[in-house]
């Protein structure tokens, strides 16, 4: 059995429409890698050589000012797909946040894959629409929500890329799960103060909304509220 077919994500990932023939054809074109946290897989602004879907773990998709400041612009979880297929260069670094695995292809031959499987480019144009919802709802939380409202967002989009581990498509939310980020890293994607954002989290808390095990772990105990805090 190949690793396509045992892939845990497989239901979930872009290669979710194809066929065991299919399968077998994709698996000898990828290689599963591990990336530890901190490791880059790919650098902004040099040549696309590889995409890969995500199979277990988190990384970020950064881009940088001429002086060297950051910018998380996306946040890429276990079934996400990674990379510029059908482009020449990198548009964002993507790194990793924790340990992760990866499957990679190179990009020319996946490129050369998807050609010849209209499935996979339609799975490819479902992510990319998908993304480009993800990113209008992103612009109208930076631009117009509060600090709570944020912070709330966050939390939720949080609570359900982390949905439970299995192949079903679609996946309960978590109740409990580790946040990738430091506070100020979260400050920096929602375009807050590492104070505020310490404030919202002992808000939350002090409501009986969240509960907060450790510095890096959250639980949700009101969800209803939680999406209300949200707007």
């Amino acid at each position: 059995m190949s690793s396509c077919e045992t892939c845990v994500v497989r239901n979930r990932a872009i290669c979710a429409g194809l066929d065991s023939r299919e399968l077998v054809a994709l698996n000898t074109m990828g290689r599963r890698r591990n990336v530890s946290a901190g490791e880059p897989l790919i650098w902004e602004d040099d040549d696309s050589l590889l995409v890969a879907n995500v199979i277990d773990g988190v990384l970020k998709l950064t881009t940088s000012t001429e002086d060297g400041r950051e910018q998380i612009v996306g946040v890429a979880y276990p079934s996400d797909f990674i990379g510029r297929p059908f482009g020449q260069t990198s548009r964002a670094s993507v790194i990793a946040l924790t340990d992760a695995r990866v499957c990679v292809f190179a990009r020319n031959d996946f490129d050369r894959f998807a050609r010849e499987h209209p499935g996979l480019e339609h799975k490819l144009l479902e992510r990319t629409l998908a993304e480009l919802d993800r990113t209008r709802s992103w612009m109208m939380l930076l631009g117009r929500k509060t600090a709570s409202e944020k912070i709330a967002t966050f939390l939720l989009d949080m609570s359900d890329r982390f949905g439970e581990t299995g192949c079903a498509p679609t996946l309960m939310p978590a109740k409990r799960f580790a946040l990738p980020f430091s506070r100020q890293q979260v400050a920096d994607l929602l375009g807050l103060t590492i104070e505020t954002v310490s404030r919202q989290f002992t808000r939350l808390k002090q409501d009986g909304v969240i509960g907060l095990p450790s510095r890096r772990e959250v639980e949700v105990l009101d969800r209803r509220a939680l999406v209300a805090q949200a707007g």
